[in-house]
């Protein structure tokens, strides 16, 4: 069996030279006692050193995240030859035993066994190992661990994202607390001065208004122009001599107050917070920032877990993010996924219209992805890209905002303005030129209009003339129709109401028939039961007399 060994130096392929002492787990501790021991049962066949520091610190990076790396592949396949390939491979990480098997095809063990036989091997490494003191391998792996952590780490003193993660937390946090002290304060102080709840709204103010007034009576006395406007002032005065609160003692007051420190000392520290959570964002997503603002940019950040797992997700991700229980509800029911997620409270997000808040909060989410990127990735400092992202985005949001301004406009524009919708309007009046002139008579023909009218000195009849009797006899007609239809209709309609009325009538007299007749059927068999009677006695009384 071939055993893989990772070290700081370099790799390490071991061959065990009794298989089957590996059969008992429990006793390969003892095969390493000793560096004579450790000898007898494992050898080194060959060793692959780091060039420098970079090499040492990408094969550690492919280890730890159970990869093959480039210098590990080329190793073990000039190293094992096809002898060599029938016999397993001990290798001490399960995930790296697996890619290697499926990338260079090889028998890979990772059982408890070859964790004790590493252990063990581990401990006697300087002796197995000719040429690597073991000062020199403690310096090694002490550089190397420095450089791993920095690796998982991320590391950059300007660039602690872990940092905003905690800091936002802690804001929504502290929101809540407010949320729930203030509510708690003002339900207090309320049962005494119950009309001070509707005049001062601010928390805040309703917190040192209460520290400094105190009792209601003493609202007279006390100067209030410094934590409240003097309109207000003013109605909190007239409002505490006409109060309708109940009298509380001064071990009462005493608690509100404490209350109401907390609230105004708890506020404080949210300010403070706030800017350093400014600050912190300003270095480390400067870009992101711009667009999207600092608490919409925190929590983005929160949410994903880190600035780079933040540059990884692609911008349909980066729009839905937050939204997670709606989509996957979305997604089982069939129904439309939501368009926006934690990126709906930025402020270009807010100031589109109901109808393009969709679709900004897409465009908004693309050029986050691409702000995202460079912060996390690039290089330069400060907002380079941001800054012109958002102007874009505010000229691309006035510009759907007139297109959907432009669409509403024309459609009322169009129907006084613009071009007439075409309508087919019929020609009632009458059209001369579609007359057809006569010819004129021949001498055979007689004329006998022409020559009566001259005889009678009768005028012929003008165009208008013509015209209008014309229209009055296709009047004439059309009444006339109308009239025989009419006819026709009422005399249709009649003889469907008779033709009705007699089918009634001929069922009802079929009904009587059939009523008739059963009560004949009954009569008949009424008077055939008597006379059979009649005849059964009559028979009866003559047997007797014989």
């Amino acid at each position: 069996m071939l055993v893989l060994f990772e070290t700081p130096a370099g790799y390490a392929l071991f061959k065990m030279k009794d298989d089957s002492k590996l059969q008992d787990p429990d006793n390969i501790s003892s095969l390493f006692t000793t560096p004579e021991q450790a000898a007898k049962t494992i050898k080194l066949k060959a060793f692959s050193k780091f060039e420098n520091t970079t090499d040492a610190m990408s094969a550690v990076t492919a280890l730890v995240e159970g990869k093959l790396s480039k210098s590990l592949k080329k190793f073990l396949s000039e190293e094992l030859s096809e002898l060599d390939l029938k016999d397993k491979l001990a290798v001490g990480d399960s995930k790296l035993a697996t890619s290697i098997a499926k990338k260079l095809q090889i028998n890979v063990v990772s059982d408890p066994a070859t964790q004790e036989l590493m252990r063990g091997i581990r401990s006697q490494l300087s002796t197995l190992i000719s040429g690597l003191p073991e000062s020199d391998m403690t310096a090694m792996i002490l550089g190397l661990s420095h450089s791993l952590s920095r690796y998982k780490l991320k590391f950059s003193p300007d660039k602690v994202d872990t940092m905003i993660i905690q800091a936002i937390h802690l804001l929504d946090d502290l929101d809540k607390e407010l949320n729930t002290y203030a509510m708690r304060v003002k339900e207090w102080y309320g049962w005494h001065f119950p009309e001070m709840t509707k005049i001062v709204v601010d928390n805040l103010a309703y917190a040192k208004v209460v520290r400094t007034m105190g009792m209601r009576e003493n609202a007279s006395t006390v100067d209030l122009s410094v934590v409240l406007p003097e309109e207000l002032e003013k109605e909190v005065k007239d409002a505490a001599e006409i109060s309708m609160g109940t009298e509380i003692s001064n071990e009462d007051m005493e608690n509100i107050n404490h209350l109401a420190d907390q609230i105004i000392s708890i506020t404080e520290y949210r300010a403070q917070l706030y800017d350093y959570l400014k600050n912190r964002m300003a270095a480390i997503a400067p870009n992101l920032t711009c667009l999207v603002g600092e608490l919409v940019g925190a929590r983005l950040i929160a949410h994903a877990g880190s600035l780079l797992s933040l540059a990884k997700q692609p911008a349909s991700t980066i729009q839905i993010l937050g939204a997670e229980k709606a989509l996957f509800r979305a997604l089982k029911s069939k129904h439309d996924t939501p368009k926006y997620g934690l990126i709906y409270h930025a402020s270009l997000v807010g100031q589109a219209g109901p109808k393009l808040k969709g679709k900004v909060a897409r465009t908004v989410a693309t050029k986050c992805a691409l702000s995202i990127r460079v912060d996390a990735l690039g290089e330069t400092e400060g907002p380079t890209v941001g800054l012109t992202m958002r102007a874009k985005m505010e000229d691309r949001l006035r510009q759907l905002e007139g297109k959907a301004k432009g669409t509403v406009g024309s459609a009322t524009k169009g129907k006084k303005e613009g071009q007439k919708k075409f309508e087919f309007k019929q020609n009632k009046s009458y059209n001369s030129a579609a007359d057809v002139a006569m010819s004129e008579p021949s001498d055979s023909t007689p004329v006998k209009s022409s020559s009566k009218r001259k005889a009678d000195g009768d005028q012929a009849p003008s165009a208008d003339e013509s015209k209008k009797l014309k229209t009055e006899s296709i009047e004439d007609d059309s009444i006339e129709k109308k009239k025989k239809k009419k006819s026709k209709m009422d005399k249709e309609l009649k003889e469907d109401v008779v033709e009705e009325v007699r089918k009634k009538k001929d069922k009802k007299e079929k009904k009587e028939k059939a009523k008739d007749a059963v009560v004949a059927a009954v009569d008949d068999d009424a008077e055939s039961g008597e006379r059979k009677k009649k005849k059964k006695k009559k028979d009866a009384k003559g047997g007797s007399d014989e």
